[in-house]
């Protein structure tokens, strides 16, 4: 392959590892009280139970 090819290859790679750091970086987990964690554990094991009886 010609050189210019390699060289987009490698920009294009590096791209792609760089967007995908910068998403990881950025990811920020979500500040929940205990009371909304209370919710949405209630509310997925009612979701569960509805899907097991569903079955």
């Amino acid at each position: 392959m010609p050189w210019y090819a390699w060289l987009i290859l490698v920009l294009a790679i590096g791209s792609i590892v760089g967007s995908l750091m910068l998403l990881r970086d950025t990811a920020k987990k979500l500040p929940l009280t205990e009371e909304q964690l209370k919710r949405i554990r209630e509310r997925n094991a009612e979701m569960d139970a509805k899907e097991a009886k569903d079955r």
